[in-house]
């Protein structure tokens, strides 16, 4: 079986709390070779691991991420909301991608240097639309970046001149093998998110991706001939 990189979306959803330390190491234990997150700021600066922008979906409060303090968001959710040290530190030596949903100029240099601090920056990798990943390149020229594209158009040149990508990461209902096979050309590595049916990631393998982000880890490891760990 070709090697495909295993991504777990935001840990192991379905069996803890995402973007949660027993997500990530739910993830890892099943086989997962890297493990997605969320990063956002909270008012004070903390990098902390949550996708939306509020507290509503996941712990009841509707409340702005950008309004509460680190501590005020760790009292109402229960202490379950890690900070990006503490999800680096869980992860041990696995590889994570750090999704920056909402990510300005400010919260990238922020949640980079964290990065770069913890001594983890040789096992991270960044993903979002253009615009963050250009700040994520001006903060770090070395950031492994797998640039989120949502067209068939391909990226222009000049974003990828700057950007410089490792991966292209793509919604996984793009991904045919001419697209795979363009994105190789141009010496870079295919992505594909978020794949949770067997049926789907058999066929983002036959097509040619190089990394499923997916759910269902478990499922995704067995259809690649693996064992979890």
């Amino acid at each position: 079986m070709r090697n495909v990189r295993v991504v777990a979306h935001r840990g192991d959803p379905y069996r803890a709390r995402e973007n949660t330390l027993r997500s990530i190491a739910s993830a890892v234990g099943r086989g997962a070779d890297a493990v997605e997150i969320d990063v956002r700021l909270t008012k004070d600066g903390v990098p902390v691991l949550l996708h939306d922008d509020t507290l509503k979906r996941l712990w009841g409060h509707d409340r702005p991420l950008s309004s509460l303090t680190y501590a005020e968001v760790r009292g109402l959710s229960l202490d379950e909301v890690p900070s990006l040290d503490e999800a680096l530190a869980a992860a041990k030596d696995h590889p994570l991608m750090i999704d920056l949903p909402g990510g300005n100029e400010a919260s990238v240099r922020a949640i980079v240097g964290a990065v770069r601090d913890s001594g983890a920056a040789d096992r991270v990798y960044y993903c979002a639309g253009g615009v963050a990943m250009l700040h994520v390149r001006a903060a770090d020229p070395s950031a492994e970046i797998a640039l989120t594209w949502t067209s068939l158009a391909p990226p222009r040149p000049v974003l990828l001149d700057v950007v410089k990508p490792r991966w292209l990461n793509y919604r996984f209902g793009l991904v045919t093998r001419a697209l795979a096979d363009r994105v190789h050309r141009d010496g870079l590595l295919l992505s594909a998110w978020t794949v949770d049916t067997r049926r789907t990631m058999r066929r983002m393998i036959a097509a040619g991706a190089d990394s499923v982000t997916t759910n269902r880890v478990d499922a995704l490891v067995a259809e690649l001939g693996r064992r979890q760990r």
